[in-house]
């Protein structure tokens, strides 16, 4: 098995299995690298268009947390074959129309008879080799900065048991529709030393894998966490999915809460999110030139520092 991870036996190998990343990324020549990733799951809402939509910027988002852009993708899918075909016709358009909207084509794919409908992408892109994004390279000192705000789980877990607000409903379907193209370029432009992206690890699994790969802790400010409209209510009633609890089983010894938080407030930080934005590791003084600019702030959220004890601390 070690030989198989090994990545120095393929020089042009970027990232693979051997330090593991949000996509396998190849150097083609001195000015492209390919980034290559797949991601599906089951619905997590009721209109199959949202559906494919969400499924497909959520594919898509592990090329942009890698510094690139996706040029194109193909369909990976599992439909039960007692439910209409329309339906499937409207889950793949959503993926193809948000696919379009990055800049990349569907040239095709696969799918198979299942008994719970399941959607995604295998998803290409291209990105500079010199400027790949990559979970570790953090410094002490950086600020972490987040581009979307947190609470798709427990917003479509209360969905799921008919208590959520429709107007939650529609602002959590929004962000997570929403590309991270916006973020990506901002990373770049920032010369962000490290990045990934917020999915189903949560926001502790994620930035742990930063601090992790990077052999420092980051200290996060809870107060400052961006939230979805109704997400600090839905944690308040208890309203979590599953994977929030597996999350805080799995990150929690890693992990230093402030006695202040609510068993709620502490759980939103381990509640699963899908099609989250971008964590992204900034010089303090590259921040402070792009806000001295008026540039960012109205997208990236600054939310902590980097330190040297390895630990998240949460105050």
């Amino acid at each position: 098995m070690e030989n198989l991870i090994d990545d120095s036996a393929y020089p042009d190998l970027i990232a693979g299995l051997a330090v593991p990343d949000d996509a396998a990324v190849w150097r083609l020549d001195a000015d492209r690298a390919l980034v290559v990733t797949t991601d599906f799951f089951t619905p997590i809402v009721d209109d199959p268009y949202d559906y494919g939509a969400i499924a497909a910027a959520n594919s898509l988002s592990d090329i942009y947390a890698m510094g690139g852009k996706p040029f194109m993708a193909l369909n990976v899918s599992a439909f039960p074959p007692n439910l209409p075909t329309e339906l499937l016709a409207k889950i793949i358009l959503g993926g193809a129309e948000v696919a379009k909207e990055a800049g990349a084509v569907i040239v095709g794919g696969h799918t198979i008879q299942d008994k719970e409908p399941k959607y995604g992408l295998i998803a290409l892109g291209f990105a500079h080799p010199d400027r790949i994004l990559t979970k570790g390279g953090v410094q002490v000192g950086d600020l972490l900065l987040l581009s979307k705000p947190l609470g798709t789980g427990t917003i479509t877990t209360a969905f799921m048991q008919d208590k959520a607000e429709k107007d939650h409903l529609e602002n959590a379907v929004m962000w997570m529709r929403k590309l991270n193209a916006d973020a990506c370029d901002a990373a770049l432009e920032l010369n962000a030393h490290a990045a990934t992206d917020v999915t189903g690890f949560s926001l502790m699994g994620h930035t742990w894998e930063m601090a992790d790969a990077s052999g420092l802790g980051f200290k996060i400010e809870f107060n400052r966490l961006p939230l979805m409209e109704g997400a600090a209510k839905y944690a308040h009633r208890g309203i979590f999915p599953g994977g929030a609890f597996d999350n805080k089983h799995y990150y929690q010894s890693h992990v230093e809460a402030a006695g202040s938080l609510t068993e709620g407030e502490e759980l939103l930080l381990y509640d699963p999110q899908t099609s989250g934005g971008l964590l992204i590791a900034v010089n303090p003084e590259n921040w402070a030139e792009a806000v001295r600019a008026g540039k960012y702030q109205d997208m990236l959220h600054k939310i902590g520092t980097a330190i040297s004890k390895k630990k998240i601390i949460i105050k």
